[in-house]
C-alpha cells in the first residue's frame, strides 16, 4: 500500500478466495474438493504470473513471433510488483493445500485466516509459513515473558548487524564491480561474487531474524528459514537444507513428492531436481538469469548424488580434514552460480564467469580505498566466527555471564556501530524484489 494503495485489494482477492475454498474443499467429496482446490491454485498463481510475469512472458513470445516474421499483439503494461507477492501467495497456497490433503482443518474465523496471510513481520520476506505451525497461535492468551523478549530483541539485533553493517556495506563493492564489470579483473569480479555470497545471505537472513525475533517479543514461533550455511554445509544438499528453509521445504512437499521425489531411479529423481530447481530460479525473478541460477544449483545436486559413493572414500582417506575441504567446494560451486543470481542478463553472467573462469585482466580495486577493502574482509571473517561459535558452541554466550554493566554497555556499543556503518545508508531489502 506505501507503493500503490489500491494493491490491498490483491490481498483482499486471494484472502477471500482461499478462505471460502477451504471451507468448501472440507465439505467436498471427490471431485469437488479438487475442483476447490483447483480454483484457489488458479487465482493465486493468476495474479503472481499477471504481476510477477506477464511482460516477461510477452517479451518472449514476441521475440519467439518475432523469428517468424509475426509481431506481437499483445501489449507491453508498466506493472509496479507488489511488495512480497511471491511470499504471501505461497504461504496462502500452503494453507489450501493442506486443508485439501487432510493435515489442516478449515479456518472459520476470517480475521483469523486474513491475519494468517497478513502477519506483518513475514509478510513481505518470510519465512513461508504453514498453517499447522501458526493458525493455533492466534487463538493463545499471550503473557509477558521477560526472557521471550530479550530472546527476540537479540535476535532482531543480531539480524540487523547482518542486513546494515555487513550486507550494505559489502553491496558497495559488489555494486561497483557488477555496474562496470568491463573495467575489472577475473580476481576482481570473483572477490565481488564471494562478497555477493555473503551480502545475500547476510541481507535475506537478516531479514529473517528480525521477522522471527519481532514475531517472538510479541509471543510467537516463527519456523526458522536459516541455520547457517555458509562455510558450515559440507555438500551442496545440505546448503539448501539451510538455506531458505521456507522456500526449499515448499517446493520439496509441494512439487519435488509429488513429482515422484527420489522414486523411479537416478534419471527421474534428477529430472524432478531440475524441474523443481528450475522454477525455484523462477520463482526468484522473471529473467533467465534466475531459471540458470536454478539448473545450475539442480545440476550441482544431481552430479554430488552420483558421485556420493567417491566422496564418501575421499572423506574416509583424508578423515577429519576433509569436512574443511567439502565445506570450501561447496562455498566454490555455489558461490559461482551466484553470478547468475545477481547479473541483470544472460550475457552480463557469461561474461563475468567467463572473465572468473579465465582470470580476465584488469583493475582490481578500481575506484575503492584500501580502508573500505579491509572493513570488507573483516565484516566477512567476524561473520564466519561468529555462526561457527553459534553452530559448534550453542552454549558458549559471549555476554551471557557477564554483569548488568558489561552487558549493556555491550548491546549499546551494537547499536552506536548499527547507527554509525548502517541505520543512515541503509538499503532496502534484496528480497522485497520477489
Amino acid at each position: 500500500m506505501y507503493f500503490l494503495p489500491i494493491y490491498i485489494l490483491i490481498l483482499g482477492f486471494t484472502i477471500v478466495v482461499d478462505y471460502f475454498a477451504g471451507i468448501y474443499i472440507a465439505k467436498s467429496e471427490g471431485r469437488k474438493r479438487k475442483l476447490w482446490l483447483i480454483c484457489s491454485l488458479v487465482a493465486n498463481i493468476g495474479v503472481l504470473a499477471f504481476f510477477k510475469y506477464y511482460n516477461f512472458l510477452n517479451y518472449n513470445i514476441a521475440s519467439l513471433l518475432g523469428d517468424f516474421g509475426y509481431k506481437d499483439p499483445i501489449p507491453h503494461l508498466d506493472i509496479l510488483l507488489p511488495v512480497g507477492l511471491s511470499f504471501h501467495t505461497f504461504q496462502a497456497m500452503s494453507y489450501t493445500i493442506e486443508v485439501y490433503r487432510g493435515h489442516q482443518k478449515p479456518e472459520k474465523h476470517f480475521g483469523i485466516y486474513a491475519l494468517y496471510v497478513m502477519f506483518y513481520p513475514q509478510l513481505v520476506a518470510g519465512p513461508i509459513e504453514r498453517p499447522q505451525n501458526i493458525l493455533h497461535q492466534f487463538y493463545e492468551k499471550k503473557y509477558f515473558d521477560y526472557d521471550r523478549v530479550v530472546s527476540g530483541l537479540k535476535l532482531m539485533l543480531w539480524g540487523f548487524i547482518k542486513k546494515l553493517v555487513v550486507a550494505d556495506r559489502l553491496s558497495i563493492y559488489v555494486d561497483a564491480v557488477y555496474n562496470n564489470a568491463q573495467h575489472h579483473s577475473g580476481i576482481s569480479m570473483a572477490i565481488a561474487t564471494i562478497f555477493f555470497g555473503f551480502q545475500i545471505y547476510c541481507d535475506f537472513s537478516g531479514y529473517s531474524d528480525i521477522a522471527i525475533g519481532a514475531a517472538k517479543v510479541m509471543g510467537y514461533d516463527l519456523m526458522t528459514n536459516f541455520r547457517r550455511p555458509m562455510f558450515i554445509s559440507k555438500s551442496v544438499g545440505e546448503l539448501w537444507q539451510r538455506w531458505h528453509i521456507s522456500l526449499t521445504t515448499w517446493f520439496r512437499d509441494y512439487l519435488y513428492f509429488p513429482l515422484g521425489g527420489n522414486r523411479g531411479g537416478a534419471l527421474k529423481s534428477t529430472r524432478n531436481v531440475l524441474i523443481v530447481f528450475a522454477l525455484s530460479g523462477l520463482w526468484h525473478g522473471a529473467n533467465w538469469t534466475f531459471v540458470i541460477w536454478g539448473l545450475l544449483n539442480g545440476l550441482l545436486i544431481s552430479v554430488e548424488r552420483l558421485i556420493n559413493p567417491f566422496l564418501r572414500k575421499i572423506h574416509k582417506l583424508l578423515g577429519f580434514t576433509a569436512n574443511f575441504f567439502r565445506s570450501i567446494g561447496v562455498f566454490v560451486f555455489v558461490t559461482l552460480t551466484a553470478v547468475w543470481f545477481r547479473s541483470l542478463t544472460v550475457e552480463q553472467g557469461w561474461y563475468i564467469t567467463k572473465s572468473i573462469l579465465t582470470m580476465k585482466h584488469g583493475g582490481i580495486f578500481k575506484g575503492e580505498p584500501p580502508t573500505n577493502f579491509a572493513y570488507y574482509l573483516f565484516a566477512v571473517f567476524f561473520l564466519v566466527i561468529v555462526e561457527h561459535i553459534q553452530e559448534y558452541y550453542p552454549n558458549f554466550k559471549i555476554m551471557g555471564n557477564s554483569n548488568v554493566v558489561v552487558r549493556y554497555t555491550g548491546y549499546v556499543l551494537l547499536l552506536t556501530i548499527l547507527l554509525m556503518v548502517g541505520v543512515f545508508n541503509g538499503g532496502q531489502f534484496i528480497y522485497f524484489q520477489f
